[in-house]
């Protein structure tokens, strides 16, 4: 928990969730939904929201298979600011046929980038892997077991050199360049 700030005004809130769920047609939902709302009434072009409305009030919906290719894609603008913001929402089916993996965030940038999307979109696609790998069993393991799940090197807890795996994953605790470090 944060300590106890000084005394202070809200401006801004900017909501963002993320959910996956499992279709009954093996493939997968990954769904992101963002929301900017104000605490004083701001004015953009010729809208007034009031607090608390929101200013950008948006979904994406991807639909993944088990190797995180998107199959479809689905994106909706409840709120924005400017008449011109939907027109970025046909573009988005670029994206069909791409993998979340690496190089995700190059992908979404070479069809989405500048003026050809939306930033707000864009901040929802870039994290919308990581929803899809938290809820994809497996998705992030590789099918050969001789092969340590994509995850482990990734982060301070999953150091091939550190406790959690040497207690979780032992044949790959020290793994470097395929094998275990003698």
């Amino acid at each position: 928990m944060l300590s106890s700030p000084v005394t202070r005004k809200p401006l801004h809130t900017r909501e963002i969730r993320f959910q996956g769920f499992a279709r009954e047609d093996g493939l997968w939902d990954i769904e992101a939904h963002l929301k900017d709302t104000k605490s004083h009434p701001f004015t953009t072009g010729v809208k007034t929201w009031i607090p608390g409305e929101p200013i950008h009030d948006m979904w994406i919906r991807a639909t993944v298979d088990s190797q995180l290719v998107i199959r479809n894609i689905e994106v909706a603008m409840d709120s924005h600011p400017h008449a011109e913001c939907p027109a970025v929402i046909p573009p988005m089916d670029a994206l069909i046929g791409a993998r979340m993996g690496k190089g995700w965030r190059k992908t979404i940038e070479s069809h989405l980038g500048g003026i050809k999307g939306c930033t707000h979109l864009r901040e929802l696609l870039n994290n919308i892997a990581t929803a899809a790998y938290q809820s994809i069993p497996g998705a992030l393991f590789d099918a050969d077991e001789n092969k340590p799940p994509l995850y482990l090197g990734k982060c301070k807890s999953w150091d091939f050199d550190g406790p959690v795996v040497m207690r979780i994953y032992p044949k790959f605790y020290q793994w470097k360049n395929g094998e275990v470090k003698s």
